[in-house]
């Protein structure tokens, strides 16, 4: 695999199993018993692949003779037609991990071919494409590995790495300063980050020493501009109402890391179908 797979993984699939098979496949019972066949997963659509250990541990709790050879790895560039695996074991076993094993492939391998999309509209410009936390709930850190096989970089894992302090922290905290401040005492070893709304703000979050600066919702104009006061004092990160039409025009304003929600929350789905072989072997 490209990258560290998520330690949840094997939890992530239980779960999926549990949810669709519950007390037992009726629909595979029609079929006969301990009866081999092969099958194969084929894209329908250019992407890029991701998820391929999401299928193997699906028929691994299933079934684990079931036997899997992928023809393409996570990161790939796949395309119409392309056979992405062939799987071999007992029909029933196939037909009933069929489901939960499309899912993760064609929502993550949605995710990373994203990713992909809008790494390539940046590319040469210097800018990082960063995640957020608007992921699908339970699969934070499975989209945050697809992000990764599509190019991009994760931001913050949760609430507990790293600071990003934002407009209602800073409201209760009383300024940009003191929020700073006690986010440095509380643990001095996380980063920083400060969202900011105007170049008033944005001074303020430098003045504090602050490790990150957000320019939330900044027009193209004023992100130059804080670029320009900046003066590479503290990484900026461009977010809000980013699209992959507006993308290009904000990695040229020279910010650091851009950040879009849209990655993981706005995806569209891969459409892949697995196929028996035409006779069960």
């Amino acid at each position: 695999m490209p990258y560290p797979l998520p330690d949840d993984l094997a939890a992530n699939v239980t779960c999926a199993l549990q949810e669709d098979i519950g007390e037992g496949d009726i629909t595979a019972q029609l079929l006969p018993e301990n009866t081999p066949a092969k099958a194969r997963i084929i894209c329908r659509e250019s992407a890029t692949l991701c998820g391929t250990a999401w299928v193997d541990e699906v028929f691994a709790q299933l079934d684990d003779t079931v036997q899997i050879t992928w023809r393409a790895v996570d990161g790939d560039v796949i395309s119409p037609a392309q056979v992405l695996c062939e799987l071999y074991g007992d029909v029933r076993s196939l037909v009933t991990g069929e489901r939960c094993a499309l899912n993760f492939l064609q929502t993550l391998s949605g995710t990373a071919s994203t990713v992909a999309h809008y790494v390539q509209a940046i590319s040469g410009t210097g800018a990082v494409l960063l995640d957020t936390r608007k992921t699908l709930p339970g699969l934070r850190h499975a989209q945050k590995y697809a992000v990764l096989c599509g190019g991009g970089k994760n931001h913050r894992k949760g609430l507990y790495d790293a600071f990003l302090i934002k407009e209602n922290h800073i409201a209760a905290a009383g300024s940009i300063k003191q929020a700073v401040s006690n986010a440095r005492m509380l643990a001095a070893d996380k980063p920083v980050e400060v969202e900011t709304e105007t170049l008033e703000e944005l001074q303020q979050a430098l003045d504090a020493a602050s490790d990150i600066i957000m320019l939330d919702n900044f027009d193209l104009k004023t992100m130059r501009e804080a670029v320009a006061i900046n003066q590479g004092q503290a990484k900026l990160e461009a977010s809000g109402n980013i699209s992959l039409d507006t993308l290009r025009a904000v990695a040229e304003t020279g910010v650091d890391y851009i950040s879009s929600g849209a990655l993981t929350k706005h995806l569209k789905a891969i459409d892949l179908s697995m196929r028996l072989g035409v006779r069960i072997l």
